[in-house]
Formats: C-alpha cells, structure tokens, sequence
C-alpha cells in the first residue's frame, strides 16, 4: 500500500532523514520507533506532502505521491493524525469531526462512519457540542483521531498520540485503536515514544535514529533484540 524507497528530506539545508525506507501493506499495523529528533515527524510530514523529499520516491497504492498535491493525498486515503493533536479550538467538538470529513469518501460515507467514531469513542458523544479547545488532553487526542477516521481513510497515520498524556489514558487510546483495527481491518502506521506498547501492537516495526533505519523486523523479533531491550524497554 504504502512504498517509501531511499526517501531523504528536512527543512531548508538541515537533513533530517536521510536513504529511510519502509513498506506497508494493506491491513498491517506498522511501528516506527525511535528518540525525540530521530527523524519521525519529519518522516510522516513528508509522506503527508508537507515536506517536499530531497531525494527518493514515496508511493501510494502504485500511485508515485509526487505527482500528488499535498491537498489531494488525504483523498486518496491517507489520513495524518499530526503530533501535538492540533484541534481546531474554536470549533466544537462535531464541528472537528465534520472538518475531517471533507474528502469525497468521507463525505460519501459520513453517517455510518459518525456513528461508528461516536460508538467508539462515546466522550465525544458526550461532549460534541463543546468547543475543542476547553477539553482535556486526552480528550483532543481522541477528537484528532476521529476527525482523521471521519475522512474514511485506507491508511491512519498515528503521530505520536501518547505524547503529554497521562499513562490510563495513553493506554486507552491504544486499546481503542486495536479495537477499531480488529473491526475494520484499517491499516495503521504509527509514530511513538512508547516503544514497548507500540511494538505489542505492530505486525512490524522500524527503529529510526539520527534520520535512518537501524533496524527492522517483526514486533517479536524487534522485541527480542538486545539492542531494543536496553535502549528501549529498559531491559
């Protein structure tokens, strides 16, 4: 589904990722792990058309993405749930959701898919008429990941949604996201600190540091690696 091949990108002269390559296949849930300034972000802004590569290619069900405005990728179905949340504050909490279901499958598939988010996630049920900006943390957390499943996408892409979360809600958010994948066979790729729960969940995994892929593998295999256990899980 998704083929970055010897991709190279960063802002202005500074790389920041440099010859990563990483493949995703349809139904799969992949992990990308590493430290703050491996290059993750930067990683999933590129695929996102935020960021224009240096050098390589990035392509999308056989689709080349640089033939692709960043504007048109969320139509293909790609969805990027950005890190830091970025909730539209001054809408309400419908209103956010609504906004994610700009792309033409989203607005052809709205109701079934409103419902599904709502059942879901039943907080923002509870709370769809508040204003996004006066919700908790977690709260917005799970608003950004509606509004990117409103837009009915063939891939999620996770941008570390664990970050300034207090542990009982990061693990739920985790548990709900293995839930939605368990029940739609949504593809997932997912950035994060939580090294240990995001490799639980991930068919396979990608270690990123310092802008490159060290290493790769199944979730066991990465899991059992020496390297991972004490760098990583504290082993």
């Amino acid at each position: 589904m998704l083929k970055v091949e010897g991709l190279s990108a960063g802002y202005g002269d500074l790389p920041v990722i440099r010859d990563v390559s990483i493949a995703v296949e349809e139904g799969q849930f992949v992990s990308i792990v590493g430290p703050n300034g491996a290059g993750k972000t930067t990683l999933f802004k590129t695929i996102s058309g935020i960021l224009a590569p240096k050098s390589g290619r990035i392509s999308f069900d056989g689709i080349d993405l640089a033939t692709v405005a960043a504007a048109r990728r969320p139509h293909l179905g790609i969805a990027h749930v950005p890190e830091g949340r970025q909730v539209f504050p001054s809408l309400t909490v419908m209103e956010n959701l609504e906004m994610g279901a700009f792309t033409e499958a989203g607005r052809r598939n709205w109701k079934a898919n409103i419902e599904r988010i709502l059942a879901w996630l039943p907080v923002l049920a509870d709370r769809r008429s508040q204003l996004a900006g006066t919700l908790s943390g977690g709260e917005q957390q799970m608003v950004a990941v509606g509004r990117g499943l409103a837009s009915h996408p063939k891939l999620l892409m996770l941008d570390e949604p664990s970050m300034g979360l207090a542990p009982t809600i990061a693990d739920f958010i985790f548990d709900k996201l293995m839930e939605i994948r368990r029940q739609t066979k949504l593809t997932i790729l997912l950035v994060e600190q939580r090294v240990a729960e995001a490799l639980e969940s991930a068919d396979h995994g990608y270690v990123l540091e310092a802008g490159r892929v060290v290493l790769q593998g199944t979730s066991q295999s990465l899991r059992a690696d020496d390297r991972v256990r004490q760098a990583y899980l504290g082993l």
